[in-house]
C-alpha cells in the first residue's frame, strides 16, 4: 500500500513512538494525519510541525464514546496506526491485586480492538487501507517481572490474527509490529538492548508499504523470536531469569 497521498490516524501519537509515526508519516507524503492523545494540549508539539496536515482529536481508547466520537470525525481515512498502550511493570503473583492487569488489558486488548471495531468500517468504505497493531514480542514470551502487560499483548497478538482474517477480504492489511525492548520511559527498567522508537516506526510504515503482516524491529526482537521458533521452552525460561536492568546475553548493550 502506498502512503504518500493517504489520510492516517495515530493514537497515542504523544508517546515514545507515536511522535516519531507522526514525523515518519509527513515525511511519506501523507494527505492528512489524525494525532490523538486523552488531552488536546499535549498535540500542540505535533500540530506545529505541519499546521495544514496535522490534526488534533482527543481520544480515550477505553472510552467506548470517545472511540465512536473518534470515527465519526475521520470518515476519510485509510490507513489507522493504533499505538496507543500502557506498562505498569506488574508481576502475575507478586502484584498486590489484579488492578494493573485490569488497566493493561482496557488499553493493550479491548482499547485495540474497540478502534479495530469502529475504524475497519471506514477503512471499507474507502476501498480498503490498513491497520497498523503496536504489539509486543513479550505477547509471545512472558517477562515476568512485567508479567501483566505481557499477557495483555499476548491477548491483542491474538485478537490481531483474528480481524486480519476478518478483514482480508475486504483489501485492509492488518500489520503486527512486535518489537522487544524499546528504548521509552514506559521501558525504562527493562532489559537492553533497546530499538530506537524511530526504528520501530520505521519498520511498521514499511511493512504497509511492503504489504508485510508480522514484523519484528529490532536487534532483540530478531534474535528471541528466532529462538521461539526453534528452541520455544528455552526462550520462555531465558526471559524468566530477567531482572529489572539487566542486558540479554550476546547482544550488545
Amino acid at each position: 500500500m502506498q502512503i504518500s497521498g493517504v489520510v492516517a490516524l495515530v493514537t497515542g501519537a504523544n508517546g515514545g513512538i507515536g511522535s516519531h509515526f507522526v514525523e515518519q508519516l509527513l515525511n511519506l507524503g501523507v494527505a492528512k494525519i489524525y494525532v490523538c492523545a486523552r488531552s488536546l494540549g499535549k498535540l500542540n508539539p505535533l500540530v506545529s510541525l505541519d499546521p495544514a496536515r496535522v490534526f488534533p482529536i482527543e481520544l480515550d481508547v477505553t472510552n467506548p464514546q470517545s472511540v465512536a466520537a473518534a470515527a465519526t470525525q475521520c470518515q476519510d481515512l485509510r490507513l489507522v496506526i493504533n499505538n496507543a498502550g500502557t506498562s505498569l511493570n506488574q508481576g502475575l503473583i507478586a502484584a498486590s491485586d489484579i488492578d494493573s492487569a485490569r488497566a493493561e488489558m482496557e488499553v493493550n486488548y479491548f482499547g485495540m480492538l474497540s478502534m479495530c471495531r469502529a475504524f475497519a468500517p471506514i477503512l471499507k468504505q474507502n476501498g480498503g487501507g490498513a491497520i497498523v497493531n503496536l504489539l509486543s514480542l513479550l505477547g509471545k514470551v512472558n517477562l515476568p517481572f512485567s508479567g501483566s502487560y505481557s499477557a495483555s499483548k499476548a491477548a491483542a497478538i491474538s485478537m490481531t490474527q483474528g480481524v486480519r482474517a476478518e478483514l482480508a477480504a475486504q483489501g485492509i492489511l492488518v500489520v503486527g509490529v512486535m518489537p522487544g525492548t524499546v528504548d521509552t520511559e514506559l521501558a525504562k527498567e527493562w532489559p537492553n538492548p533497546k530499538v530506537a522508537p524511530a526504528e520501530v516506526a520505521r519498520a511498521a510504515l514499511q511493512a504497509v508499504i511492503d504489504d508485510v503482516e508480522d514484523v519484528y524491529p529490532g536487534e532483540q526482537a530478531t534474535q528471541v523470536s528466532a529462538q521461539l521458533l526453534s528452541d520455544p521452552k528455552g526462550a520462555e525460561k531465558y526471559m524468566a531469569g530477567f531482572l529489572p536492568g539487566m542486558v540479554l546475553a550476546g547482544t550488545d548493550a
